[in-house]
């Protein structure tokens, strides 16, 4: 049954996507209803990054020492609860609570879907083109999410239209319980985890995911209101609600573009290989448009710009992993995959918040200047990830 693990992987993947672009895609419902302006939903961003990234480390151990499925399972359940909590809250304080619990969702399918495809996708020789596939359902999540809810919210309230997407996540659960995983690694020791977590390519690694995941989760969460703000200064006369619903499809645009990207990238036999290169070419390909985003002023140029950023993004954080999976040992790739993305993960943190106070008393797009000193902090990090044999090398000479 493990061809079933696989559809699970895509699900975890897939949900993952559904999660992280949640807050951005009810972002311009949910402030009026909190009454919050963007500095208090950028705090509700940083709490469930924040949760994401002691969870990750947590989980991340938990895999490979017990493996796959129940892991999943929780996962799924978590992720509809949150779901359906963040539906019902009508004050600031429960709708942080749903966060924190749509945070620890998030990283049980993150790190299952995350360690699951290298191990039975291209028979397991290319992890880099696997995570590039198989993340092509993460940009399902983050596309059908914001184009769902854009529908539900002119056919129902609030409430109806989020619960929906709980519902949705969940039914993965009937595939997670069928399912048949890979064993977990034989010989697993906490102390071995934490003797691999201070290699060199390791902390390299994390600190590449620190600048991505930074930038990612930025956008993710900041283009519905860049588009808003984009829109309302040009003055296309438009409603409220149209407004609205326009900056929502923006996200959608992102994530399909995101797609493209990433299964153009898994089609490529040297992804692993030569990944540093492709990073660093695509980081800076992004800090352009970034700095586009931030001077444009007409509404098509937002349309082209926000698609050419989720083209440029979507390989990076696939081959940053897939390529530190080839140059460490796969007998720990849950602990390893839960350290570095937990670095990511501060990044996260910290600057989606940073956007929010600067966009406080001047704009969106203002704020948005610090993604550019992300990506040109990439570049440099991904030619340094390149440096690192990989561990097949690095195995065969202990070895000898």
């Amino acid at each position: 049954m493990e061809s079933l693990a696989v559809v699970v992987a895509a699900c975890c993947v897939f949900g993952l996507g559904m999660s992280f672009s949640l807050l951005g895609s009810v972002s311009v419902k949910l402030m009026p209803r909190l009454k919050i302006d963007q500095g208090g939903f950028g705090t509700l961003v940083s709490v469930f990054m924040f949760t994401c990234l002691v969870a990750s480390v947590i989980i991340g151990l938990m895999v490979d020492k017990w493996g796959f499925k129940a892991l999943a399972i929780v996962g799924f359940v978590a992720l509809a609860l949150a779901m359906l909590a963040l539906a019902r809250a009508t004050t600031y304080g429960l709708t942080i609570l749903a966060c924190l619990l749509l945070g620890v969702g998030a990283m049980c399918v993150n790190t299952v879907g995350n360690t699951l495809l290298p191990k039975l996708m291209f028979g397991g020789k290319n992890e880099a083109a696997a995570l590039n596939f198989g993340n092509v359902f993460f940009g399902l999540g983050l596309f059908l999410s914001p184009m769902l809810l854009s529908f539900l919210l002119r056919q129902m309230p609030y409430e109806k239209a989020v619960s929906v997407l709980g519902i949705i996540v969940l039914v993965p659960v009937i595939l997670a319980v069928l399912a048949g995983y890979p064993a977990a690694p034989a010989g697993f020791t906490i102390g071995g985890a934490l003797t691999l977590l201070t290699k060199p390519a390791v902390i390299v690694a994390a600190l590449a995911l620190f600048c991505y995941i930074s930038l990612e989760v930025s956008l993710s969460n900041w283009i519905a209101p860049f588009g808003k703000e984009v829109i309302t200064t040009s003055g296309t006369g438009q409603p409220a609600d149209a407004v609205d619903a326009t900056a929502q499809r923006m996200l959608s645009v992102f994530a399909v573009a995101m797609m493209i990207g990433r299964l153009t990238a898994s089609q490529l036999a040297f992804i692993t290989t030569h990944g540093s290169f492709v990073i660093a070419g695509m980081a800076l390909l992004s800090c352009l448009v970034i700095f586009a985003m931030t001077q444009g002023k007409s509404v098509g140029l937002a349309w082209v710009l926000v698609f050419l950023a989720g083209l440029f993004f979507a390989p990076c954080f696939p081959t940053i992993v897939g390529v530190t999976f080839n140059k460490t040992d796969p007998a720990y790739a849950g602990s390893i995959f839960g350290t570095i993305f937990a670095v990511g993960l501060l990044g996260a943190v910290i600057i989606p918040k940073a956007i929010g106070n600067m966009a406080k008393g001047s704009t969106v797009q203002q704020g948005l200047r610090i993604l550019t000193v992300m990506c040109l902090i990439l570049i440099v990090l991904a030619l340094i990830l390149h440096q690192f044999p990989k561990f097949a090398a690095v195995a065969a000479a202990a070895a000898k």
